[in-house]
């Protein structure tokens, strides 16, 4: 597993910062519109968003938004970008079939990190989905 030309490596990487994305922008856009959330960490498309922001009378000054929404908005940018990284690696290295269900192992990440950080308290039946998730990967990632 420590081999940087293992896909599942990869994915995994891709799975932690993925879920870590969810986590940041869930703290970040607290009291913040979530299109202007977006159209902070999303440079890629920042016209666009503006358009769009604009257009809807959603505008709000960046600017005067607190400190601790443009760290978590930041951080969230940073992870989203780190498991891009990851996952186009592992993509260029594994199937596709393989890496893309692995890097759903955010999914799993999210829900332990969402109950450990935020405080969420998902259902049994939750869990039990999650749960499954979690046993997919498994199979995907044990070799024959």
């Amino acid at each position: 597993m420590t081999n940087v030309n293992n896909w599942f490596f990869w994915a995994i990487l891709s799975a932690v910062f993925a879920a870590f994305t969810a986590i940041f922008a869930k703290i970040g856009i607290r009291g913040v519109d979530s299109d202007l959330a977006t159209l902070i960490r999303t440079a890629i498309i920042i016209l666009v968003l503006s358009g769009f922001i604009w257009f809807t009378g959603k505008w709000s000054n960046p600017l005067a938004l607190s400190g601790k929404t443009w760290l978590f908005l930041g951080l969230s940018g940073i992870a989203t970008g780190a498991s891009w990284v990851c996952y186009f690696r592992a993509l260029q290295i594994g199937d596709a079939s393989k890496v893309a269900p692995v890097d759903k192992f955010s999914l799993v990440l999210v829900a332990i990190f969402a109950f450990t950080f935020l405080g969420e308290r998902p259902s049994l039946k939750e869990w039990l989905g999650i749960a499954l998730v979690a046993s997919g990967v498994l199979v995907l990632a044990i070799k024959r």
